[in-house]
């Protein structure tokens, strides 16, 4: 692990995109800005395994466990067909 020291208003690059900026320091805490692509994720650590969970249950999932939801897992109804009226 990289450790770096940084004082208020101090900021570290990641790549050439992202910029960490001490904010405000107030006693034990630490206020951070983050500057990053639109397309690059940045959550607290407890926030992404939290997600992370989440993602690996979701893709355990099988179709037949959610049938009954929004009829997932299960064959539409067939229509009744229409008899067609010659004239």
């Amino acid at each position: 692990m990289l450790v770096l020291s940084r004082q208020r208003d101090e900021t570290i690059m990641i790549g050439d995109d992202i910029e960490v900026t001490v904010v405000d320091i107030r006693g034990d805490k630490v206020r951070l800005g983050i500057n990053a692509p639109r397309e690059i994720s940045v959550h607290r650590k407890e926030v992404y395994d939290a997600i992370r969970r989440e993602n690996r249950a979701a893709a355990q999932v099988k179709p037949e466990d959610v049938g009954g939801i929004g009829g997932v897992g299960k064959p539409a109804p067939a229509k009744p067909q229409e008899k067609d009226e010659k004239k």
